[in-house]
C-alpha cells in the first residue's frame, strides 16, 4: 500500500509523547503517595487522600490522552523555541531565593517582577521594577500585617512598619 501525493504520513510526536510519559510518571507518584495517607473518610467517604487521587487519575487519563493526540499527529506546529525569556524568568526567580533574606520580601519579588515583565517583552527595567517593587509590598502587605502570616521583611518594610514582623 503505497502513500498517495496529498496523503501526509503521520510520525509520532516524540516531545508530546515525552509529556504523556511525565504526566505518568507525576500520576503514577501522587497515586503511591496517596496511599499512605490514613483514609479517615468517615461518614462522607472523603478523606484527605481523596483529592490527591482523583489529581493522580486525572493526570493519568491526560496522559493516556496525550499519547493518542501524538500518535494521530493532532498537535500544531510547535514555534521556534527561545531560551532568552525563560533565562530572564531563571534569573529572577535565583535572585529572589538569594535576596529573599537581605532585601526582605517586597524588593526580592520586586526584581521577580522586572525580570518576568523583561522575559515577555517589557524592556524599560526602570519601570517595572518599582511597580513589582510596589504590588509585592501591597502583597506583603495583605499577608503579613493583615493576615499575620510570617513573609521576610527587609529594610522597605522596616522601613515603613518599624519592628513589623
Amino acid at each position: 500500500m503505497s502513500l498517495k501525493s496529498y496523503e501526509i504520513q503521520r510520525r509520532p510526536d516524540w516531545a508530546a509523547l515525552i509529556i504523556a510519559a511525565g504526566l505518568a510518571l507525576f500520576g503514577a507518584v501522587i497515586l503511591w503517595d496517596s496511599s499512605h495517607l490514613a483514609d479517615l473518610g468517615g461518614y462522607s467517604g472523603v478523606g484527605p487522600g481523596t483529592v490527591p487521587r482523583v489529581v493522580g487519575i486525572g493526570l493519568i487519563l491526560l496522559a493516556v490522552w496525550t499519547v493518542f493526540a501524538a500518535l494521530r499527529g493532532d498537535f500544531p506546529e510547535r514555534p521556534r523555541q527561545q531560551p532568552a525569556p525563560v533565562l530572564w524568568i531563571i534569573a529572577g526567580l535565583a535572585g529572589q531565593l538569594v535576596l529573599l533574606k537581605i532585601a526582605g520580601f517586597s524588593i526580592a519579588t520586586g526584581l521577580l517582577f522586572a525580570l518576568t515583565a523583561r522575559a515577555f517583552g517589557k524592556r524599560n527595567l526602570a519601570l517595572s521594577l518599582p511597580v513589582g517593587i510596589a504590588i509585592s509590598f501591597a502583597v506583603w502587605i495583605v499577608f503579613s500585617q493583615l493576615l499575620m502570616l510570617n513573609l521576610p521583611a527587609g529594610p522597605l518594610e522596616h522601613l515603613i512598619f518599624g519592628g513589623a514582623r
